[in-house]
């Protein structure tokens, strides 16, 4: 297979904390690849190091040793600066805890990352528009998030990470928050999303294996080591 083809190769990757004089090894020899299009889940315990290794991939921590290249860019090129503009423009990300900036409409957090990456004024409003209009919220422009229920937050948070159109969408356990209705519309809009843009790579984070049976891979991570599902 062409390299062009895997949106993300991880070799040889391992992350260890230092807590006091103890060290603890949360990752170890981690290989994973995942295809431009592809929607892998990645399943384990809570404490399994799910986070910490969605962390390494969204380039918002550096791994102790290895290699991790997404949308053609090897981490180990990027500073502190290169990164963030790396992390703006190719990867979006969603968060269990929808991470909204509470004092700024839905609007506002959706329009951040766009203005953060340069898009004008008018071409940023008409993409948050769409993005806002797509998942559900076209009326709930002008509220904040704690205005909103949980589902909708939600959503918001999806339209925020979609509006730079990322090659690669990180998702931390996004219906963790939610009950099992409003977890389901949120699945739905992922598979709407996606169809939408076939090209673009989903690595969700869940522990419910009926969630992991939605994407087309599985990866499993025990005591650092992540396998196949």
């Amino acid at each position: 297979m062409s390299d062009r083809e895997w949106i993300l190769e991880v070799e040889d990757v391992a992350k260890a904390y230092t807590l006091g004089s103890v060290r603890l090894e949360v990752l170890r020899n981690i290989q994973w690849r995942v295809r431009r299009g592809e929607w892998a889940a990645l399943l384990g315990a809570s404490g399994s190091g799910k986070t910490t290794l969605l962390n390494l991939l969204g380039a918002l921590e550096r791994p102790d040793c290895g290699r991790i290249c997404a949308a053609g860019t090897d981490y180990r090129t990027l500073n502190g600066r290169r990164a963030a503009v790396f992390r703006n423009r190719k990867i979006g990300f969603v968060f269990q805890s929808y991470c909204l900036l509470p004092e700024l409409s839905i609007w506002e957090n959706v329009l951040l990352p766009a203005r953060m990456a340069g898009m004008t004024s008018g071409a940023s409003a008409a993409r948050a528009r769409e993005l806002l209009e797509r998942v559900g919220l076209a009326d709930r422009l002008r509220h904040r998030p704690g205005e909103l229920s949980g589902g909708e937050q939600q959503r918001a948070s999806i339209a925020r990470a979609l509006i730079n159109d990322p090659e690669l969408l990180l998702a931390d356990e996004p219906t963790g928050n939610l009950d099992a209705a409003t977890g389901e519309e949120i699945l739905a809009l992922f598979h709407e999303l996606r169809r939408s843009r076939p090209n673009r790579a989903i690595i969700m984070i869940t522990h419910n294996e009926a969630i992991a049976a939605q994407a087309d891979t599985a990866m499993i991570l025990r005591n650092g080591v992540l396998t196949a599902g």
